[in-house]
């Protein structure tokens, strides 16, 4: 990306920050996410790292927004600080590995992590124990004064039973999911906006004049700071929480004291597999050094303390740029359009493409080559496009138009309804059989008829050379499937990318090419190469293959078609490789198999004959060399006894090998 590209699209990204974070914060605009935000945010802040001469003050390191004209105006006696956010473990032990620089070696830095609410930060001050005035962070240093509407959640107690003078506790104003989804059927009912998280249903019901609104939306509070401790001798952040349980505030109990920072992403991964369950929404985990005088030491930069990090669980939203669009063909026939783009981590996944579905959905969306979009893997959900973001356009993007012909066969498309239809009947994108027999032929077995059906028609693949472009995350949404099952995939797809030049032929699907004739055109060729531009009577000429299969394989290699789809195959990344084959042991010798065998299962004796020269018939005749027979034969033992072929055991036949 050249220099000036790169500053127009910091001042895209800069603009639009700005304008999320005035609806986020300003207007509560129940259409604004926290996932877009941080998505955004994070790209601006990669690329001012790595291109400082653009960066701005301030561009990214502000806190929440501008005061409300209709609440009185707050200063915070001390600095409401937001929270720098680290999105891996990595980025974590970063974090840590600055802070240590910070403070003499002598001292052993002891951690205390937390829950991460998604709510609203407020300040709560106590006077002789009487509840105050309660104020919004703001933008860090005035806030807003919503003490009326703070009053009437009861989980914030009015009165304390302290000596204390004076107290400055901060928490979280939260919503329970509960509450909000009966908040927004009303909503919905009534013909209003409905709230997009937990987070804005909180925000927009302590930003109304009545209190009552507060009131009945029956909010919570909790507490996780004492900002001005009115004399107390507290020496770390976890006695400040025993402080608050003593004074009466309601504390959540998942949190964890540790000097480990193993113990610290154990505590991290264990929230993450509970707190799906939790009442509360928590996007996240806050870690912080305990000991308050090592938290002086390390000290605070711009908005964010340095002593302190917020980990945020992976976002079920995400930001990207669309690279391109491309079709794949249906089991149907149908057409359907998918977004690549660069690879993005959403919902705990890295994807790089995801379906549009159909025209229709891309007008509705005017999604365009090069556009910034949204993109959203939630539960099982495959990863899709939600959103475009307009006003990241720079005016280089590219509409999208369906093509007039199918990209797999070159046959004409037709309209219907809202669909695109390929109307060759013998299109090879809709071969069903084909494609099983292609992943069956490479011993891809773990993906089947359905999962082939289903990858078809969401467009992920329209022939055997998509298989290999399939990631962890195309396959971990699909209905009752899991990320292990889909990881088993993934490995079994890249394990055998590399594959015998005879399976490669086989798998080719070549009209009467069995895995014998592949084996004798392999032996004989030795390259791919060498096969696609072998002439007729050279296949002619190979031992038992006649002029009809000749014939068939030269003119499978001549198609343009089957030549295109060969390269892809190959541009994927599968590597075709031959061992020719000296071990001619059992040469000239058919073997029938029946029964159950001991220990080879058949696959595993019909490869060692066919490595070894021999040959494997499915029926017994008079030119059957040998019966391998297992337990429960059926008639192919039989006919063997009446044609006095002789049969042998798995043992005799291991001795012949």
């Amino acid at each position: 990306m050249a220099n000036k590209n790169i500053e127009n699209r910091i001042i895209k990204l800069r603009k639009q920050i700005e304008d999320l974070r005035y609806k986020y914060h300003v207007e509560n605009d129940p259409n604004v996410t926290d996932d877009v935000y941080d998505a955004l945010t994070r790209e601006l802040r990669e690329l001012e790292m790595a291109h400082p001469e653009f960066k701005k003050e301030s561009s990214v390191d502000r806190v929440a927004g501008a005061v409300l004209d209709k609440f009185e105006k707050v200063t915070h006696s001390f600095r409401m600080l937001s929270l720098n956010d680290a999105f891996s473990k990595d980025e974590i032990i970063d974090w840590q590995k600055r802070i240590e620089k910070l403070i003499p070696e002598e001292k052993n830095i002891e951690y205390f992590a937390e829950l991460k609410f998604d709510g609203l930060a407020v300040s709560l001050i106590y006077e002789n124990g009487i509840f105050t005035r309660g104020a919004t962070r703001g933008d860090g240093f005035i806030g807003e004064d919503i003490t009326e509407n703070l009053k009437m959640i009861k989980s914030i107690p009015l009165k304390l039973n302290t000596e204390y003078k004076y107290l400055e506790v901060r928490g979280e104003v939260v919503m329970s999911r509960e509450t909000w989804k009966t908040l927004n059927k009303l909503n919905k009912k009534n013909g209003m906006s409905t709230f997009a998280n937990t987070r804005n249903a909180a925000a927009g019901s302590l930003r109304q004049l009545d209190p009552k609104v507060a009131k009945d939306r029956k909010l919570d509070f909790f507490g996780w700071d004492i900002a001005d401790l009115g004399g107390a001798k507290v020496l770390t952040h976890s006695e400040k929480h025993i402080m608050l349980r003593s004074l009466g505030f309601v504390m959540d109990n998942h949190e964890k004291k540790t000097k480990s920072i193993n113990e610290l992403f154990s505590f991290i991964d264990e929230i993450e597999k509970i707190r799906e369950k939790f009442p509360y929404g928590t996007d996240g985990v806050v870690i912080c050094v305990n000991n308050l005088s090592l938290q002086e030491d390390i000290g605070v930069v711009g908005k964010a303390p340095r002593y302190a990090v917020a980990f945020k669980y992976p976002a079920e939203k995400a930001t990207t740029t669309v690279s391109g669009i491309t079709v794949n063909v249906g089991r149907t026939g149908v057409l359907t359009p998918l977004a690549h783009f660069e690879p993005t981590l959403v919902a705990g996944s890295t994807v790089s493409k995801a379906t549009l579905h159909n025209m229709d959905q891309i007008e509705r969306l005017d999604i365009r080559v090069g556009d910034t979009v949204v993109i959203q893997k939630a539960g099982d959900v495959i990863p899709e496009v939600v959103e475009v973001l307009p006003n990241m356009r720079t005016g280089k993007e590219k509409k999208f138009k369906m093509p007039d012909s199918c990209p797999a066969c070159e046959a004409n498309v037709i309209k219907k309804d809202i669909y695109f239809y390929c109307t060759n009947k013998r299109c090879p994108g809709k071969d069903r059989r084909g494609m099983q027999h292609f992943v069956n032929a490479f011993e891809i077995y773990e993906i089947g008829p359905k999962i082939l059906d289903r990858l078809k028609d969401e467009g992920l693949i329209s022939d055997g050379a998509d298989l290999f472009t399939l990631e962890i995350a195309d396959l971990s949404g699909l209905e009752r499937f899991g990320e292990k099952s889909a990881q088993n995939i993934i490995n079994s797809i890249a394990l055998h990318k590399k594959i015998e030049l005879w399976r490669f032929v086989y798998a080719l699907g070549i009209l009467h090419v069995g895995e014998e004739t592949s084996r004798d055109i392999a032996d004989n060729f030795g390259t791919l190469n060498k096969i696609i531009n072998a002439k007729e009577e050279e296949i002619n000429s190979i031992e038992n293959i006649g002029p009809v299969v000749s014939k068939s394989v030269f003119s499978f290699f001549r198609d343009n078609h089957n030549i295109k789809l060969i390269n892809k195959i190959l541009e994927n990344g599968v590597v075709p490789f031959h061992n020719k084959n000296n071990n001619k042991k059992l040469a000239g010798q058919t073997f029938v198999l029946t029964g159950t065998l001991p220990n080879l299962s058949r696959d595993d004796a019909k490869k060692k004959i066919l490595s070894s020269g021999g040959k494997v018939s499915s029926s017994v005749s008079k030119n059957t060399s040998y019966i391998l027979a297992g337990d429960n034969p059926g008639s192919k033992y039989d006919d063997g006894v009446k044609l006095g072929i002789k049969i042998i055991t798995e043992d005799e036949f291991l001795k012949i090998l």
